[in-house]
């Protein structure tokens, strides 16, 4: 199927089983500053999306920047969380036409939830987190950062998990996982976003299992979505697929992943959006 087809796959899905609300379509995109893809046609796009739930990272603002007609779109209510190290910086949000149960920011450690990397959105057949993963490239400081990130929060989704929940883990995961997630492997094993021993923390998540959607339905799919903005790096598509849905493997084995996409076709930010499908009925 192309991918194109997907996406109206995606959305067909959608349109025949939701009448009661029991198919999710969820999106999620690194805007890379809200602010800045506002000014590059954001609301086309998230119209397009015609999402459930639609997850951004990389918001780059704090609550009083949040212009009203961004926070308040019809039909939606919006949860954020925002960095109080410094302005311009990480920072989450999420718009949904479903009320969450309860709504959490980060998972109880300072250090990585004064970042604002966390949204945790409770639903009734599953939770959902928005995150941004940190990036490891600055220095050996943040890569061990990130790392510690990774193990920090898995053993919080896996309490969640053995409490019965099932989950949903999108966003900006920061790492490649294995040769086909990038165009370029070879030239990049000794850079952060595709290091080893970051490649290692992918393996560990889905032998402990979570599962990686886009790859469970498209195990040789070629399909990025990050390209520098250098070099006319997406022209080129010479990217890197860095974006996921995760979920745990009850979801999968119970049949309710039923779509995952990559969409090129949204510009506006160095990513594109992705997305999943879970159908209830």
């Amino acid at each position: 199927m192309a991918f194109s087809e997907s996406i109206k796959f995606a959305n067909d899905i959608v349109k025949e089983k939701n009448m009661r609300k029991k198919v999710w379509k969820l999106a999620s995109w690194n805007v890379n500053g809200l602010r800045a893809v506002v000014k590059k046609g954001f609301f086309e796009s998230f119209h397009q999306l015609d999402a459930d739930v639609v997850c951004v990272q990389e918001t780059k603002l704090q609550d009083h920047q949040l212009a009203d007609d961004v926070r308040h779109i019809d039909g939606y209510e919006s949860f954020w969380s925002y960095s109080i190290v410094k302005k311009g910086y990480s920072g989450v949000g999420a718009w949904t036409k479903i009320q969450p149960n309860s709504v959490k920011n980060g998972m109880g450690i300072e250090e990585y939830d004064r970042e604002g990397r966390i949204v945790e959105l409770d639903f009734d057949e599953f939770i959902l987190f928005n995150i941004y993963f940190p990036n490891g490239q600055m220095d050996d400081d943040r890569l061990n950062f990130k790392l510690n990130f990774y193990k920090d929060f898995f053993v919080y989704a896996d309490n969640l998990r053995k409490s019965g929940r099932s989950l949903v883990i999108t966003g900006d995961y920061n790492t490649a996982h294995n040769e086909i997630d990038l165009k370029n492997p070879k030239a990049n094993e000794k850079t952060s976003g595709f290091l080893r021993i970051e490649r290692d923390w992918l393996d560990k998540i889905l032998s402990e299992g979570y599962v990686d959607t886009f790859r469970y339905l498209y195990p040789e799919a070629i399909k990025y979505s990050w390209w520098t903005y250098r070099f006319k790096a997406r022209d080129r598509n010479a990217g890197w697929r860095i974006d996921y849905f995760f979920v745990t493997q009850d979801l999968i084995d119970s049949g309710r992943v039923k779509e995952a996409f990559i969409d090129n076709d949204i510009f506006g930010s160095d990513h594109c959006p992705i997305g999943l499908v879970l159908d209830f009925s």
